[in-house]
């Protein structure tokens, strides 16, 4: 399909408002600058970021004596996108706010393309993601599997939190655990939560202390009810599931940073229905499906397509039940997405 050609008046339209963004950058940037050049700063501190507002960022400083204390600062210029997780270098002001002026390199950070195939920062330093699935809305194999996949591309290891387990009956107990045994055998770790009669609490807590995780998952899966009550005393707003469509609606709007109270941190992301995966080559993709590592480069042909060729060790594995059908079939669905560039 051929690209709409735009006409003068539009072209003259997005030219406008591509300048006029970049003066407000350059602004922002100038007034950063004057600010750095004035009296009204205090020697440099470490910190790590809370929490990201538009143009300013909350900073919680790790060294004496503001340790403890969030400070909204500006950015300095050419520091490039800051995120959740950051630990950077800022200079309190001595009357309100500060400036950030350094940030220290990232162990992992946590991306996502947005509706334009830009990656998108989402988060940083993170030692673990956690996958949020629930009994309700009923969790779908290759929602999980783009997560999975998502996490090994950035060399993240996953854990998957089944949620809301109060909520297995008869009716969806044999499906539920026939998804999990999956991943079980894959040697992923499997948690299984319910805040209605605190199952499995206990093991999320120990699993979380000391570590700094992200929340991940679908709408309506419980994340911010979780964290309401892995944090009693921080309040977020819990959207209602749709008792129609057995969806959720977005409640968290910015990736934010919460202390544990036995330590460790939670960094709860916005909600994603879906997670786009058209950033990574089909290469990646196959190594994000750690089952099929060991076959890898064991086809007959260099090319193989893992369809119909004769020689593909990955449909050898498939017949041998080395590799499921179900995550097969996963893997085409997410391949054909990234191909047609219209992944979730």
């Amino acid at each position: 399909m051929s690209k709409r050609k735009l006409t003068k008046q539009q072209s003259w339209r997005i030219e406008r408002i591509h300048k006029e963004r970049m003066e407000r950058t350059q602004k922002r940037a100038d007034r950063a600058e004057e600010t750095l050049q004035s009296s009204d700063l205090g020697p440099e501190t470490e910190g790590i970021i809370i929490s990201h507002f538009g143009t300013q960022v909350e900073v919680e400083g790790t060294q004496e004596p503001h340790v403890g204390v969030s400070t909204r600062c500006n950015m300095r210029a050419n520091l490039g996108q800051l995120v959740t997780g950051d630990k950077v270098v800022w200079r309190p002001k001595h009357t309100e706010g500060g400036v950030v002026v350094a940030r220290s390199d990232r162990d992992t950070l946590l991306q996502r393309p947005d509706m334009h195939g830009r990656l998108k920062p989402v988060a940083a330093n993170i030692d673990f993601i956690v996958v949020v699935i629930a009994a309700e809305p009923a969790p779908h194999a290759n929602l999980i599997d783009r997560y999975l996949v998502a996490s090994e591309t950035v060399d993240i290891p996953p854990v998957i939190l089944l949620n809301k387990s109060d909520l297995i009956d008869e009716s969806n107990a044999k499906d539920l655990e026939k998804l999990l045994k999956t991943y079980i055998d894959l040697g992923y770790q499997v948690i299984r939560t319910s805040i209605k009669n605190d199952e499995g609490m206990a093991e999320l807590n120990e699993f979380l202390k000391d570590r700094i995780s992200v929340f991940v998952g679908q709408s309506g899966v419980g994340k911010s009810s979780l964290i309401g009550t892995l944090l009693p005393d921080i309040e977020i707003s819990v959207g209602e599931l749709s008792q129609k469509r057995k969806k959720g609606t977005h409640t968290t709007t910015t990736a934010r940073l919460f202390h544990m109270p036995i330590g460790g941190d939670l960094i709860d992301s916005p909600g994603i229905r879906e997670f786009g995966l058209w950033h990574i080559s089909e290469d990646e993709l196959l190594e994000g499906f750690i089952e099929f590592r060991p076959h890898l480069g064991y086809c007959k042909f260099r090319d193989c397509s893992h369809e119909q060729e004769p020689g593909c060790a990955i449909r050898e594995a498939l017949d041998k039940g080395e590799i499921t059908a179900h995550r097969f079939e996963s893997y085409l669905r997410i391949r054909q997405s990234i191909r047609d560039n219209d992944a979730f």
